[in-house]
């Protein structure tokens, strides 16, 4: 049935592309917007990895390449397939509890779920109410003061005391996943997450089984079991959860005990990774000179998007809708699209080697560019440049186009200078090779990057990012720039040179105070924090930290994930100098680090 439906969708689908696309081998306006209709139609239902509409999408940018008369840059093949975790499956999961010698049986996903990140455990024994869950020192508050949770399960409301307050510092306190690392660090065995009474959770809803990016949590079991299950087993206990929560929200002060007449006969979780599939799509266009051909300059552009708002999206509707994602990155993938063309058609006068690049699996966190640097069909070092093009679609009057990586090589400020010439952009410039986009990929690898970026806007990961807005004079306009650049760089007798860009502001997010700057691998499944790279002058490369570590332990404290690397963060201060233990080519490293200001 699946085969049968991908077979009418792909002729539905494609009859369409071909019914309004005609080659021209220059860039014009009229095929960048033709290209991206296609792209963000909703026949194609926002491309999400993994998805049949992905691979139409990677199919018909295939067709495209082959009609240049490009190569096939994997052997004999246009495409590159790599595996990623899609989703999440159920195995075997069940609760009971004993209340009064009474036997309570939640129904799994109707009256309780494990959490996406949950250990696969079972586990017998007592209950503690922890309140919220939070130890914090530095606000004076610790749920878990004075009460021993060592081989039990936990009972934790979500969100935090002062949840009435917007601008809390209680906030960063308050994640699922922090929640469950400060129980399982206190030796709990499993924690249970219970709604509280607060407006936005009247429903009493569980949570969504989506993967979040990150391992599981092996050593604890985490569920969230519905309000009124709790509820009865606290009016054995003579306290009302209302109350309970009530009295700790007026006084912010902790009231946690070990239940008496409850205790968990049976709690199994199990909750096991699915894999799909995505796929990286490049042709090759050969150099003209003997020499000069055998380096490469990579023209790339991430064709995914999100879907039906699988993830990350930052639309707030009750019913589901199409991504389209016209600008995200339908106007980057179009980019790549023309220029190879363009290119294809001058190729005599071009001396280096071009790659052709779509990258899939960014919005879920740069999975194809990562897994294609890692796994390149030419040698990393004949690779001289990559240029990267994100939402390019959205020039707005003032001409305003962003440039990040022009500080990774001496070259780029003359040669965006002198590209930008006939076109007198208002070119913000960043030299930081580092960004939200597939050029990070590439920069960690020690090659010269430039990412071309019309800016964030209201449509951003939102149904509305459509094929209408697109402003595709404007982007004309940007990829001859950017075909200024490549040719000229194509034709330089020397390659760039690479700069690694000292970056003040690394790990600067969630309010943190110290910087450390490490760049993560997002598409690592090991259990640790591995590191794709150190920025330059930073306390990590001070440290001795280096691109390929998996750090399992930041200031004594377990690190398993990029969560936990990232809660430590906020433990310390700019000064301190903390005990780092990374593994490297299978060897344990003992490292000090002296962290850095914000």
């Amino acid at each position: 049935m699946k085969k049968f439906y991908f077979f009418i969708l792909s002729i539905v689908v494609l009859a369409l592309a071909c019914t309004t696309i005609q080659n021209d081998p220059e860039i014009t306006a009229k095929e960048i917007k033709e290209h991206i209709k296609y792209l963000a139609s909703d026949e194609m239902k926002g491309r999400y990895t993994g998805s049949p509409e992905a691979k139409l999408a990677a199919e018909y940018l295939a067709k495209e390449y082959k009609s240049y008369g490009l190569k096939p840059l994997f052997k004999d093949d246009f495409f590159q397939y790599y595996n990623f975790i899609s989703s999440l499956s159920l195995g075997e999961n069940s609760l009971e509890i004993d209340l009064n010698k009474a036997r309570i049986q939640p129904e799994i996903k109707k009256e309780f779920i494990p959490t996406p990140f949950s250990g696969n455990i079972k586990y017998q024994g007592d209950m503690v109410m922890v309140g919220y869950g939070i130890s914090a020192p530095d606000l004076k508050y610790d749920d878990y003061e004075g009460i021993d949770v060592k081989g039990k399960a936990v009972i934790v409301l979500r969100y935090h005391p002062d949840h009435k307050n917007p601008h809390s510092d209680f906030e960063k306190y308050a994640a699922y996943r922090y929640k469950a690392k400060i129980a399982r660090d206190k030796g709990a065995s499993a924690i249970i997450f219970v709604n509280g009474f607060f407006p936005k959770d009247e429903e009493d809803k569980l949570m969504n089984l989506r993967y979040d990016g990150a391992v599981g949590m092996d050593d604890i079991g985490a569920i969230q079991i519905k309000r009124n299950i709790i509820k009865g087993i606290l009016e054995a206990e003579n306290v009302d959860l209302k109350e309970y929560q009530q009295m700790i929200d007026s006084t912010q002060k902790p009231n946690s005990f070990k239940l008496k007449f409850s205790t968990i006969k049976n709690l199994t979780t199990s909750v096991s990774p699915v894999n799909g599939q995505g796929i990286n799509v490049a042709a090759l266009l050969e150099g003209s000179d003997n020499k000069l051909k055998d380096e490469y300059i990579v023209i790339g552009a991430h064709y995914d998007h999100l879907g039906y708002g699988e993830t990350g999206s930052l639309y707030r509707g009750e019913e589901k809708q199409i991504h389209n994602g016209a600008d995200d990155n339908a106007s980057g993938t179009a980019g790549v699209i023309e220029l190879a063309e363009k290119f294809a058609s001058i190729k005599d006068k071009i001396k280096r080697s071009i790659i052709f690049v779509n990258f899939s699996g960014e919005e879920l966190g740069l999975l194809g560019s990562d897994y294609f640097v890692k796994n390149l069909p030419v040698p990393a070092e004949k690779i001289v440049a990559m240029i990267n093009l994100d939402m390019v679609g959205r020039l707005d009057t003032a001409k305003a186009l962003t440039v990040y990586g022009v500080g990774t090589s001496s070259v780029w400020k003359e040669l965006l200078k002198e590209g930008n010439k006939p076109y007198n952009f208002k070119l913000n410039e960043v030299d930081d090779g580092y960004g939200p986009s597939d050029q990070t990929s590439f920069y960690g690898k020690n090659i010269p990057v430039l990412f071309f970026f019309t800016g964030i806007h209201k449509d951003y990961h939102r149904p509305t990012d459509d094929a209408d807005l697109i402003n595709g004079e404007g982007e004309e306009s940007i990829l001859k720039l950017v075909e200024n650049v490549t040719e000229n760089l194509a034709n330089k007798e020397s390659k760039p040179d690479y700069v690694n860009v000292p970056r003040k502001d690394g790990g600067r997010t969630m309010g943190f105070r110290v910087y450390v700057g490490t760049i993560p691998d997002y598409s690592s499944q090991e259990k640790g924090f591995k590191i794709n790279g150190v920025n330059e002058g930073s306390p990590a490369q001070k440290g001795g930290i280096q691109a390929g570590d998996i750090m399992t332990s930041f200031g004594g404290k377990k690190i398993e994930n990029i969560y936990d690397y990232t809660y430590a963060l906020g433990e310390f201060n700019p000064g301190d100098v903390v005990d780092v233990v990374v593994m490297r080519n299978g060897k344990e490293v003992k490292l000090k680090v002296e962290l850095g200001a914000r």
